[in-house]
């Protein structure tokens, strides 16, 4: 988007109370005048005022809903499964119909890494970074289903060159270039209690992404779409970046989408515990809707156990959705619709002289809106499919703990240790069952244990202190990265 005038922004900072945004002008070289231009001139200055006012300046009623209920779901595939679903799903696969379609907007501050998100190394042996894991699932389907796959990628403002760079270091992971596409999500100003936006330098508005919400439109900004639409593309299959474990394109899930000719589909599992950091499935005077686990208190029977002493509202939602092209072309056309959030934060701050300010405790709000709100808007119920979590949902949010590095690698070590396991190896493991050494099995190679027991049947795999297996089949046993 082309800078608009200084005059102009001025009159419109000036309309919408936001004038401070020019307290600094002066004192600004001719380049911070023209990214203060710049930044400004990407500001939706009316939905800004309608957020401010709406959830800044009036704190708005929690919805009430008359009744909420669970919703019905698909049980996780198994061997007893109708395979129709996944007779349809490998057809749409094989007819060029699918994309995928990754968030991965997010830096690696709380990793201890200094980059996206999506290139931190992940693999226990190997090194191979969340990117480069997905890529090779990509690899594997297209082999699989003689198809092209296309790979959207969504970044942020803050990691959009470096992932461009990683993609170019890393030869797009042997993808060819024009198969993935980058998108880059919006951005909103942040406000303080007085629904002043902050600044967070003399001439730099502080801004935050639009939430994974805003992946409706950037998929639409960035030219996915008509992209997709070019090539037949009728399915995108969503999935957040830190997931190493998530299935791509899941032909079984692609199938029961396009069998019931859905406009969204989701994946749900079984919620560990009622206070687990995941948003929940269930029916709100009939609508489908996914209430966010920082939203519960608001409803109470959300937090019901039942007679075993499980969450009543089971469905937990992983964040892999598939939606499909037309249906995000109607909500970018009614984006003016979709639901925002709030979250009160900590966002620094320059004060009238100029200084920076770190606040100890939260002084602002940020807006976000999340894309699971688009399941209010489908014509007619969604596909809902269980999943199993093992080898499907392993988020990585934090290096040690719940959703950690950590605790991902011992997921891939248990994982694909049972796989070994039926494959005739002898795996170390610990006296609580766990497996004892690092394990990376190549999704290029395999990507399920029937796969990997066939292609790997008549090979000599030696564990040792650990073991890896490349795209080739090959055992390589370099030290374990720590």
């Amino acid at each position: 988007m082309m800078a608009l005038s200084e005059t102009h922004l001025r009159e419109k900072a000036a309309q919408y109370g936001q004038s401070h945004l020019f307290r600094f002008w002066d004192g600004l070289s001719s380049s911070e005048r023209a990214g203060l231009l710049d930044s400004l001139s990407q500001v939706d200055f009316a939905l800004m005022d309608t957020l401010i006012k709406s959830w800044v300046l009036h704190e708005p009623a929690p919805e009430h809903f008359s009744r909420i209920e669970p919703v019905n779901v698909i049980p996780p595939v198994d061997e007893n499964s109708d395979r129709t679903a996944l007779d349809a799903g490998e057809q749409a696969l094989r007819d060029g119909r699918v994309a995928t379609f990754v968030v991965a907007g997010g830096q690696g501050t709380r990793l201890g890494f200094d980059s996206p998100k999506g290139a931190y190394p992940i693999g226990p042996i190997t090194g191979k970074s969340l990117f480069h894991y997905h890529a090779e699932k990509i690899h594997n389907l297209q082999r699989r289903y003689e198809t092209v796959i296309p790979w959207y990628v969504m970044v942020s403002p803050t990691n959009d060159g470096q992932t461009r760079d990683y993609f170019r270091q890393e030869q797009y992971f042997g993808l060819r270039p024009d198969n993935i596409l980058f998108v880059r999500q919006r951005v909103v100003p942040c406000v303080d209690a007085t629904g002043k936006y902050i600044l967070e330098g003399p001439g730099q508005p502080a801004v935050s992404p639009n939430g994974h919400g805003g992946s409706i439109q950037a998929l639409v900004d960035g030219g996915a779409i008509k992209h997709a639409e070019s090539r037949g593309i009728d399915v995108l299959c969503y999935f957040q970046v830190d997931n190493w474990a998530v299935k791509v394109a899941d032909p079984w899930f692609i199938g029961y989408h396009c069998l019931a000719n859905a406009a969204m589909s989701s994946k749900c599992h079984r919620r560990n515990d009622l206070r687990e950091a995941v948003g929940v499935h269930c029916l709100c005077d009939g609508v489908y809707r996914v209430i966010e686990y920082s939203e519960l208190d608001l409803y109470p029977q959300l937090l019901e156990r039942d007679a075993t002493g499980a969450p009543r509202y089971f469905a937990g939602n992983p964040a892999i959705h598939i939606l499909s092209t037309g249906f995000v072309k109607y909500l970018n056309d009614h984006f003016d619709a979709f639901p925002w959030h709030k979250a009160h934060k900590k966002i620094p701050f320059v004060n009238e002289q100029g200084a920076l300010i770190k606040p100890d405790a939260p002084n602002g709000y940020k807006f976000e809106t999340f894309v699971f709100d688009a399941l209010r808007f489908v014509p007619h119920p969604p596909v809902a499919l269980e999943i199993r979590r093992p080898g499907e949902y392993t988020p990585i949010k934090q290096y040690e703990g719940v959703n950690s590095v950590v605790a991902a690698r011992q997921s891939m070590a248990d994982y694909w240790g049972k796989w070994l396991e039926k494959a005739g190896c002898s795996i170390p493991r610990a006296a609580s069952g766990a497996c004892c050494v690092p394990i990376e099995i190549s999704p290029a190679f395999a990507l399920t244990e029937e796969e990997f027991i066939a292609k790997a049947r008549g090979r000599t795999l030696v564990i040792g202190d650990g073991v890896a297996v490349d795209a080739a089949g090959e055992c390589i046993h370099p030290p374990p990265r720590r």
